[in-house]
């Protein structure tokens, strides 16, 4: 029986305890675990850049939505503003003082001793300018006033008391003539009489006919549009 020699046996054996190194079987596994982890890093790197684009789009929809709001705010306060406005052109036009409705008054309340020689109307207006919102001086949010227009009217009044038997006896009997008309009560108001300003002395007329001049002054409640 012939005997067989493997003179590579050795050999062999030597590259068989190489190729079961543990060492580069630990190094294979490294590489592999390290190419997973690159791997992994420029996924989550594209996740990363697909949100930011997402990101970018979105606040630009949100830019522009957010233009559109102040614009729709801006629109709001100007028709605030113009409805104000006109609101308050209708409340002037309708509260606004009328001579004629005056001159009816006071025929109204005409009496025949008492003879009206002269009467004067003076309409003022001080005006108030806008308040914007802003802070005070610790820095807190402070409210805004729009601005307004405050109306006052006097009424000056020039009588001659000529036919009363007692010259001077029709003064307060012309007052009260006026508060009892509708006109004065409405516009006045039941406690702000007329105010007795100037009572002349007794004089008399060319004809001989004693009189007595008086002046009344009617001050109209102040009004703030």
């Amino acid at each position: 029986m012939p005997i067989r020699l493997n003179l590579l046996a050795e050999a062999q054996a030597i590259e068989e305890l190489r190729r079961r190194d543990p060492v580069k079987r630990v190094i294979w596994g490294a590489v592999c675990l390290v190419s997973l982890l690159l791997a992994w890093a420029a996924s989550l790197q594209f996740q990363a850049i697909i949100a930011k684009l997402n990101l970018n789009r979105i606040e630009a929809r949100l830019a522009s939505h957010t233009n559109a709001f102040r614009l729709v705010l801006d629109n709001q306060k100007r028709l605030a503003d113009a409805n104000q406005k006109l609101n308050a052109l209708r409340q002037f036009s309708a509260n606004r003082f009328l001579q004629a409705s005056l001159l009816n008054a006071l025929q109204q309340a005409a009496l025949p001793d008492v003879q009206l020689t002269r009467f004067r109307s003076e309409q003022t207006y001080v005006l108030t300018d806008e308040l914007k919102p802003g802070t005070d001086a610790e820095n807190r949010p402070t409210t805004g006033r729009p601005a307004t227009a405050t109306e006052r009217i006097l009424l000056s009044l020039e009588a001659r008391d000529t036919t009363s038997p007692t010259p001077g006896d029709q003064v307060n009997q012309f007052k009260k003539a006026i508060m009892d008309c509708p006109y004065f009560q409405n516009a006045l108001g039941k406690t702000n009489e007329p105010r007795l300003v100037n009572l002349s002395p007794p004089r008399t007329t060319a004809d001989g006919k004693p009189f007595v001049s008086f002046a009344l002054e009617c001050r109209f409640p102040d009004r703030t549009r």
